[in-house]
């Protein structure tokens, strides 16, 4: 069902990626997971962002008509309503990606959860450099945003570390206190990263002082994607 969540209900944002294979995979898994938390959890509703993509909206609009939940779907293009739905939610389960970093620098809880192709997950774990996926982790050097990945990555399992990002008072906190260390850390080189992509385009709009969690998490990208070649150059 798509409506308003009902007042006073345990809010949660779904984040189930932006491309079209990996929101047909997760999607599913995510609504499932929301399944097992109903039993303890009985006032829940859903928010989830869409990404602009016809095909993607279609697809979540269609699937949301047999979920036995409120929900409402937001448009992925619409930041106030995306941040809005942030501050009003209890937790989040997203897949990796940005999203993790906009949903810690808003101090939401969050579960990420991510499911391969089995012959993908075997590339991965053969190539594998990093001890995590998601980027607070990547940053931080530490597990303060739990993942829960390929064959691991089992409603069951979500479900389980989802009530305890709920309920546990001292993961949450985790999470919320990790998030003013990792601006510490991301401020000043993102600051100056943001200056320099500016600079070659001519615009001064990225060079202000203020940035938003989306603009964050989009340069911490560029920045981890740019340090990690050149480590692995020298």
């Amino acid at each position: 069902m798509i409506n308003t969540p009902l007042i006073d209900a345990t809010i949660l944002t779904m984040l189930p990626g932006s491309r079209m294979q990996e929101v047909a995979r997760m999607l599913p898994i995510f609504f499932r997971t929301v399944q097992h938390l109903s039993h303890t959890l009985n006032d829940l509703s859903l928010v989830i962002p869409v990404a602009p993509h016809r095909d993607v909206r279609t697809y979540v609009e269609n699937v949301v008509r047999s979920v036995p939940f409120p929900v409402v779907l937001i448009p992925g293009g619409s930041l106030e309503k995306r941040y809005g739905a942030f501050n009003a939610s209890k937790a989040a389960l997203c897949t990796s990606g940005t999203a993790v970093m906009e949903l810690m620098l808003a101090k939401l809880p969050c579960v990420v959860a991510y499911q391969a192709h089995f012959l993908t997950e075997c590339f991965i774990h053969l190539r594998k450099k990093i001890n995590f996926i998601s980027l607070p982790n990547i940053l931080l050097d530490s597990p303060i945003v739990p993942e829960i990945l390929f064959r691991a990555c089992t409603d069951k399992n979500l479900a389980a570390k989802l009530s305890e990002v709920i309920f546990n008072d001292e993961v949450r906190q985790l999470q919320v206190g990790s998030a003013e260390r990792m601006l510490q850390v991301l401020y000043e080189p993102i600051k100056r990263q943001g200056n320099l992509f500016a600079e070659e385009l001519g615009d001064s709009g990225l060079s202000s002082d203020v940035y938003s969690p989306s603009t964050i998490a989009a340069l911490t990208v560029l920045y981890t994607d740019k340090h990690r070649r050149m480590v692995h150059r020298n």
